[in-house]
Parts: structure tokens; C-alpha cells; sequence
């Protein structure tokens, strides 16, 4: 058993494990049961890849790693593992284009939306114009932040003119914001009343529209970052309409409201009637049979402790 030692360092003592060579990782997977018929191969997959980014997808084919058990079930192949890990990035993937699309669309009718009810410039950098949330950042503060980091043309060509932030017209402000900041400004704009005003121009319910953004945010954030979507509970899930889980699950079957293929129903709604891109769920339906281990931890995610022998 692993045993704490050493120093304290930020509070906690270092767990001190063996570093490992990319052989000796193969020797080691070898050892708990998982079947490698290329050994050269593995080797290279986890040199390329990092050994502890894939025990995230190997956790769920062992016994109880949650109680110190690695051992792999019976019959797993590094193959299977890798399977589920390749089909996680290409989700990924296809994701971001999606979710890319999407932010584009938020920043375009966010604001033509802003331009014509509050008007062009300087409104929407006051912050009287927004209702914060307690203990957090300004949004008006957030937004000339992002302003003030642009390296975009027309920004830095209009503020080295000796124009102030607020002669910026929010047009091209709002390419100089990030997702997160769009969807504070979505959420908090026209003391409450933006997020009301943005939904109906795209053509989505108002219910729960700008917590739905924020799902976007928090899932393009993982994709951004290659985070694991399978088999993970989106922390950040907006409230998808019924109307829209229930065409959904008619197409890709049952899945959780914290699921990713929640979030997926909802971006693809936003898409559609946006008119900015074709829909996500309709093409991995296709690339995916509903019984697979991927389509499972996308629909159902658990914990690796629910799931041990």
C-alpha cells in the first residue's frame, strides 16, 4: 500500500511513486491484467499521451480502483481502452467546431440586441447596465478587460485613434470578448432583461436560456482543454427545455439531464434554430451504437466507484 512521506508541501505531503519509463507502464498494465498485443505501440500511444490522462478512461474497465484495486476485469484489451479514448476526441472535436459556431451566433445577436435597445456604445460598458451576482467580478469590468487584451485589428486600429472603450461600438466589442464573458453579459445585461431579449432573437425559449449558455461555456471549456466528456457529469448543466429532451431522446434514446448528450441536445437547438450550423446528435447516432461502452458513459455517467466489481 501507498504510504504518505516527505515534506509538507502547500499543506499535504507528497505521495512519492516510482517514475516509470514507457516500457515499464506497458510492464505495469501487463502486470494488472490488461491484455497489449502490441507492446511497441502502447508504448508510443502513452509516450504521445500521457499515462495518467488515459487512466481516467482505464478506471473504468479495473476492478475497484477507488479502493486500491487496478487489477483490469477479465478479458479488457488495451484496445478496448483506446477505442472509448479515440471516439472521446473526436467528439471533442466535433464539439468545438459546433460550440464555435455557436459563440459566434450568441455574439452576433447579443449584440444587435444591445446596438439596437440600449444603442450602440457605451451603455453596455456601464455598470449600471448589469445585475452582478454577489462577491463577483464586474461584468462591465470583464468586458474592458478583454477589450483592453485584444490583439484584433480593428480594436487595437480603433483605440490607438484616441478613441475611449466606451466610443467602441459593441459590434466589434463583442469579438474581443470571451465565451465567459458573453455569458455574463447574456446572463447580467439590461439589469436582467438581455438574456430574455438575445433568446427570442435567435428563436429559443427565454426558460433557463442563460444558464443554457453557460453549459456551452463550461463544455467548450473542456474541449479546449482535451478534457475527458466520457463518462462525465456536467457541473455547469443548463435546464434543456422538455420539448427539446423529448425530440432527443426519440433520436439517441434515454440519457441523464447532467449527461453531455444533455448539453449536446441543447447546443443543438440553439444551432438549428439559429440557422448556424447542422445539428451534433443526428451524425453520432450514426457513429455509435447505443449499446456501446462510449454512447453509455456519454448518456449515463458514473463514477468509477459505481462501477467496480
Amino acid at each position: 500500500m501507498l504510504k504518505w512521506e516527505g515534506p509538507f508541501i502547500g499543506g499535504l505531503r507528497c505521495l512519492l511513486k516510482p517514475s516509470l519509463s514507457w516500457n515499464e507502464q506497458v510492464d505495469l498494465l501487463v502486470r494488472r491484467g490488461l491484455a497489449i498485443g502490441d507492446r511497441a505501440a502502447c508504448a508510443r500511444f502513452l509516450a504521445a499521451n500521457n499515462y495518467y490522462r488515459f487512466s481516467g478512461y482505464m478506471r473504468y474497465f479495473q476492478n475497484a480502483p477507488h479502493l486500491g484495486d487496478n487489477s483490469f476485469r477479465p478479458q479488457t484489451a488495451f484496445d478496448d481502452i483506446y477505442a472509448v479514448y479515440q471516439a472521446d476526441e473526436g467528439l471533442r472535436s466535433l464539439l468545438y467546431q459546433r460550440l464555435a459556431r455557436a459563440e459566434i451566433l450568441l455574439r452576433t445577436h447579443t449584440a444587435y440586441v444591445i446596438a439596437n435597445d440600449d444603442g450602440p456604445c457605451g451603455r453596455y460598458l456601464e455598470k449600471d447596465f448589469y445585475t452582478e451576482a454577489a462577491n463577483s467580478t464586474s461584468t462591465a469590468e470583464s468586458c474592458l478587460a478583454d477589450i483592453a487584451r485584444s490583439k484584433e485589428r480593428h480594436i487595437l486600429r480603433y483605440m490607438s485613434a484616441g478613441h475611449e472603450a466606451a466610443d467602441l461600438p459593441v459590434w466589434s466589442a463583442v469579438e474581443a470578448f470571451s465565451f465567459g464573458t458573453l455569458s455574463k453579459c447574456i446572463e447580467r445585461g439590461g439589469q436582467g432583461s438581455l438574456s430574455d431579449a438575445v433568446a427570442t432573437s435567435v428563436g429559443v425559449a427565454k426558460a433557463g436560456f442563460p444558464y443554457r449558455v453557460r453549459a456551452l461555456v463550461y463544455l467548450r471549456n473542456r474541449c479546449a482543454h482535451h478534457c475527458r466528456l466520457w463518462h462525465h457529469s456536467v457541473i455547469d448543466a443548463g435546464p434543456t427545455p422538455n420539448n427539446v429532451r423529448v425530440k432527443a431522446k426519440k433520436l439517441a434514446g434515454q440519457f441523464e439531464p447532467r449527461s453531455v448528450l444533455d448539453v449536446v441536445a441543447s447546443l443543438d437547438d440553439i444551432l438549428v434554430r439559429g440557422s448556424a450550423a447542422d445539428p451534433v446528435l443526428p451524425q453520432l447516432v450514426q457513429q455509435h451504437e447505443r449499446t456501446s461502452a462510449f454512447w453509455q458513459g456519454l448518456a449515463k455517467p458514473v463514477s468509477p466507484r459505481d462501477c467496480g466489481a
